[in-house]
């Protein structure tokens, strides 16, 4: 995924304009409501639905209900198996032919062709349709014909793309990338309809998708209602009728409707809540390590941050950070302190290492003070943290991470908090780079192999690097790692990588995150997968 993303930023947001009644409350949703449906707390999403345009979770979590990729990952282990594919060969880890099982349907009964992901991956990596997820492509032979750095493009279609037949077509990368395969059950490399071409506008309004579910209904700001496609031919069939997703600019309210029967599933508990959520939801309350990382990114497109001697500044923050206090008083056992930019998740054979960031992530006030000083002190005397507030705590940690600033330069107030209203207005400013201070970066990753923690946040004009760095070196690493046909080899060679991260701290690592949730005895089989991602086709409903 050269210079791709995810997204899936991990807290979160589709202002699609779907056409809808209103999904919040009422008979036919929460604890005690319609026979069948699971009422889940949400959030709106930043962008319309479409596959190649999402890339953050809460669209993330209505996508993967509603589509099915050539791959998916195991909700239990993360192995990344074959789901619409029946095959995907290559002899030289370039060149790919990829064949597609039968029986396969869109929920508008239009059958699901070699065609439809061709067709599905040229719209996405067309630079005039402006869609966020464009970089996964550029891998494919011909992305730059359709997606230039400059001017309009020469094709609208990738000429490493072929079809050979309605069951087959190929692939053709510009370099090897031994675990691309791996990397096609990201809902960026979904199949899509004709009726997403033929009625654009019609098909927003309305997704049409080939996964276990469809829409009913979306209202921005309220809630949308998913309903089971009874049609759906998949192994993973849903058990549950359906799932209304309601729209909470607070999880401690969210928390209280589920404490109080008018909401069944959580999948982020707030940390105020952490003190009681053992006692009042007892083995209803889901605690596990998940495939997420919270960090704080520098804007290196401002020159205050990004001038020469900088890096000892933003080491010295980074220092100044007490992340075990934090973790403890804040977070009680659901994050971890951070020790490199991946996450423990992946295992040590996966690429995890407790010793990347190594003295920077490591709390030194003393250092802190000294780094900054030698560097000629914050850029303009000050440092501003910035997050939306309506997910997460997030106003929580950033006080707390200001008052151990503070505590270690002993300079005053000269860090403080920028907070943003809501999760969808921070991501518009982020991806508009518009921010002039460190910023959250939580990121969830889209599979789960150490290429997917580093390429699309620090290579050079990856869609996720929000904070504009670059550096010929890691890039060279990358290119190399994503080259190597030797799993551990590769894995060694990302490692190496991080070691220009720790030097150069385009961002500074906080805490390993957790995936947590709680439910209502009304559903069960409630599980996460390794995103944090309820499994919302496989909870049932007494």
């Amino acid at each position: 995924m050269r210079g791709a993303t995810h997204a899936k930023w991990a807290a979160c947001a589709v202002a699609v304009a779907l056409a809808a009644t209103a999904c919040g409350g009422g008979s036919d949703s929460g604890g005690g409501g319609e026979t069948g449906i699971v009422s889940s707390s949400w959030g709106d999403p930043q962008n319309p639905l479409e596959p190649a345009n999402t890339n953050e979770v809460q669209g993330g979590k209505v996508l993967d209900m509603l589509f099915r990729g050539l791959k998916r990952y195991d909700p239990k282990t993360g192995e990344a198996n074959n789901m619409l594919a029946e095959k995907i060969e290559t002899t030289d880890s370039q060149n790919f032919t990829i064949t597609l099982k039968d029986g396969w349907k869109f929920s508008n009964d239009e059958p699901v062709t070699a065609q439809s992901f061709v067709d599905a991956w040229n719209y996405g990596a067309d630079v005039t349709k402006k869609q966020n997820n464009s970089p996964f492509f550029s891998d494919i032979v011909g992305y730059a014909d359709v997606h230039p750095a400059t001017g309009d493009p020469k094709s609208t279609t990738m000429s490493g793309l072929v079809v050979k037949d309605p069951k087959t077509f190929t692939v053709a990368l510009k370099e090897k990338f031994s675990t691309w395969p791996e990397t096609l059950g990201y809902q960026a490399f979904s199949p899509l309809p004709k009726a997403f071409f033929t009625d654009h506008e019609g098909w927003l309004k309305k997704p049409v998708g080939n996964g276990p579910y469809t829409v009913d209904s979306y209202t921005k700001g309220t809630g949308m209602k998913l309903r089971k496609w009874d049609a759906y031919t998949g192994a993973d069939k849903a058990v549950n009728g359906g799932v209304d997703l309601k729209v909470y600019t607070d999880n401690n309210t969210a928390y209280t409707d589920l404490i109080s029967g008018n909401l069944d599933l959580v999948d982020d508990i707030p940390a105020q809540q952490l003190k009681n959520v053992a006692n009042d939801l007892g083995d209803r309350y889901i605690n596990q390590p998940a495939l997420i990382i919270q960090t704080l990114t520098f804007p290196l497109y401002d020159p205050q941050w990004n001038k020469e001697g900088m890096e000892k500044v933003r080491r010295g923050i980074s220092m100044a950070i007490n992340r075990d206090e934090i973790t403890k008083q804040i977070f009680k056992e659901t994050r971890t302190p951070a020790k490199d930019w991946t996450s423990p998740a992946l295992g040590d054979k996966g690429g995890f290492s407790a010793t990347a960031c190594g003295e920077a992530c490591s709390f030194n006030p003393t250092e802190a003070k000294k780094l900054i000083q030698e560097a000629g002190g914050l850029p303009g005397g000050k440092v501003t943290l910035t997050s939306n507030v309506d997910t997460g705590s997030h106003r929580d940690w950033m006080d707390a991470v200001c008052n151990s600033v503070n505590n270690a330069l002993g300079e005053g107030p000269v860090c403080t908090v920028n907070p943003i209203g809501t999760f969808a207005d921070f991501r518009n400013q982020q991806s508009s780079f518009k921010l002039t201070g460190p910023f959250r970066s939580g990121w969830q990753a889209d599979y789960p192999l150490i290429q997917n923690f580093l390429e699309p946040l620090y290579y050079t004009g990856a869609s996720s690097n929000y904070g504009k760095f670059s550096n010929p070196e890691f890039d060279k690493l990358i290119d190399e790692a994503n080259r190597e046909s030797d799993a551990a080899k590769a894995t060694a060679t990302f490692q190496e990588s991080q070691k220009i991260l720790a030097a150069q701290m385009p961002s500074i690592p906080l805490w390993y995150q957790n995936g947590s949730a709680g439910h209502s005895e009304r559903i069960s089989d409630v599980a996460l997968n390794q995103f944090s991602v309820p499994v919302y086709d496989q909870i049932k409903v007494s």
